[in-house]
């Protein structure tokens, strides 16, 4: 049976220490907070940088033979007007040009982009009896700039020009890029330097004003036969069902070449007559790009190849590792027939592995600043006590990705630094009391003090003052959680896990500190001096 103590508690920190002293659940807490800690570190959600969330959007009215004059006073200004109704809304961009009016919304940093998209379509659709007559119906085009961030780009490019050429790789592309938008959390892709298939005309200026034609007559020509005539379906009156088509009027050079644009001097007069018909790419798309290989010393290896880069974003919030790793295993399914199709492809950015990268970095450090603080403290209590701290800050990290994880929060640069941060701040509760426990222990005051009663004592005694620290250092980091806009955002983990932390660090040398204590140290012997003076 334990001794009775007769300290008497003074602290909230002296109350933890005597419950958990020599409660058999102790252990079983300190198991379960580092279990939660490794789960919570392990399935958190992995990023590069915290998602923002911006939210806004763009009106646009199209009017058409009006001049920009009359569109600022009959659409643009009465639509900015209605829209400043909103709530929320920070700011309002409206220009007018001729035929068409258009009013762009932000709203403020951290608004629910859904709520306020919402809330500028419902806007809008209470106002169309407004509009002026000639006004064609609203479009409105919300932001989605949370998403709008690539993790993975991959660069695809022709490595064997006589079996694939622009138009192959794109089409190829095409094909890679719809499998990678079934991937889970996928939310966004997108093509750069695409060139896709078309019939490029090449009009002679000169034949053109031989024949007195303009390009306007050129352009009519082609636009009359450039259309799918559909299947006509009809029964008749026995019941039976017949199909007949119109073969299409374009489905080679020769038929584009073929199109009549006009009439000169009785002759007919073809597009062939007066420019040059190719099967290609798309010329007039001037969004070129294109890759060059390097070696270990930085030099041109080759020439550059014209690529197609397809860009991929994730959903906001979700994993940027697993979404990664789901993408490179669509890529290795599609790597031999790339291959045997003369197309390479080169991986130019992947920020899940970077954010993972991050993560094993902070861990790699942290177990580092462990074993620097372990060795400290051997040299200066003792390798008992060196232990005792150790075991604190595993725990106390593990107690705060657990609460950033319930809390819905990701692991990224910014949540890294808020931990960094914190991490020399989170021994100071646990140093302190195990230190008032060494100085307690190796007093000649404690010969008649049960271990129990010194532990309790040595831990309430230090409470106030550690107490007031910690909440002095929460306090300085108070204000940061007050800042506005996209700074404010962008920082938010700091405020939110550094205070964490420091709570979590006080509950664990309170509760921990004096239980390990109890298990590891013992009482000195003292050999009292009779003749030592007073």
């Amino acid at each position: 049976m334990s001794e009775r103590i007769l300290y008497k508690v003074k602290d909230v920190s002296g109350k933890l220490a005597l419950g958990f002293l020599k409660n058999p659940l102790t252990a079983l807490l300190g198991a379960f907070l580092l279990f939660m800690g490794y789960l919570s570190l392990n399935i958190m959600p992995r990023e590069e940088d915290p998602q923002i969330a911006i939210s806004g959007g763009t009106v646009m009215v199209m009017m058409p033979g009006a001049t920009a004059s009359e569109v600022e006073k009959v659409i643009v200004n009465p639509l900015e007007r209605k829209l400043r109704e909103i709530k929320g809304i920070e700011h309002i961009y409206g220009m007018a040009m001729d035929n068409v009016g258009v009013v762009n919304v932000m709203y403020y940093i951290g608004q629910n982009r859904e709520d306020s998209n919402l809330k500028l379509y419902d806007k809008v659709m209470q106002n169309m009896d407004e509009l002026p007559k000639g006004a064609m119906q609203p479009l409105i085009k919300p932001f989605d700039i949370d998403i709008d961030i690539p993790i993975v780009t991959v660069a695809f490019y022709v490595k064997d020009p006589k079996k694939v050429n622009q138009v192959t790789l794109y089409n190829k592309v095409r094909s890679i890029q719809q499998q990678i938008n079934e991937v889970e959390n996928v939310s966004k892709t997108s093509l750069k330097g695409e060139r896709r298939a078309q019939y490029n005309v090449q009009v002679d200026l000169n034949k053109l004003a031989g024949y007195n034609l303009s390009l306007g007559q050129i352009m009519q020509g082609v636009k009359s036969v450039a259309s799918n005539v559909p299947d006509v379906k009809s029964r008749t009156n026995d019941g039976q069902l017949i199909v007949f088509g119109i073969k299409n009027a374009i489905e080679n050079v020769e038929d584009v070449g073929n199109i009549a644009v006009a009439d000169y001097g009785g002759s007919l007069i073809y597009l062939r007559d007066v420019a040059t018909v190719t099967e290609g790419g798309d010329v007039q798309n001037f969004k070129n790009a294109s890759i060059v290989f390097k070696n270990d010393s930085d030099e041109k290896m080759g020439k550059e190849l014209a690529q197609t880069t397809l860009s991929i974003s994730k959903l906001a919030g979700t994993n940027a590792v697993n979404v990664s790793n789901d993408v490179l295993e669509v890529l290795n399914k599609n790597e031999k027939s790339l291959s045997d199709g003369g197309i390479g492809y080169v991986i130019t950015r992947n920020y899940g592995v970077r954010a993972d990268n991050a993560v094993n970095e902070l861990m790699h450090h942290l177990i580092i600043t462990i074993i620097i603080i372990s060795i400290m403290l051997v040299f200066a209590l003792g390798w008992r006590e060196s232990l005792i701290v150790t075991f604190t800050v595993p725990a106390i990290l593990a107690i705060t990705l657990f609460i950033a994880y319930l809390g819905g929060q990701t692991i990224n640069r910014i949540t890294l630094f808020a931990f960094l941060l914190s991490l020399g701040l989170l021994v100071d509760a646990a140093i302190i009391v195990i230190e008032n426990i060494h100085r307690h222990l190796h007093s000649h005051t404690s010969d008649h003090q049960s271990m129990e009663e010194l532990l309790v004592e040595a831990t309430d005694e230090i409470g106030p003052p550690t107490n007031i620290a910690t909440l002095a250092i929460i306090l300085t980091m108070v204000p940061m959680g007050f800042v506005g806009g996209m700074m404010g955002s962008f920082m938010k983990p700091i405020p939110l896990n550094v205070p964490v932390a420091l709570v979590a660090s006080l509950f664990v040398a309170y509760i921990f500190t004096p239980y390990l204590a109890l298990k590891l140290l013992k009482k000195p012997t003292h050999t009292h001096n009779k003749g030592a003076k007073q």
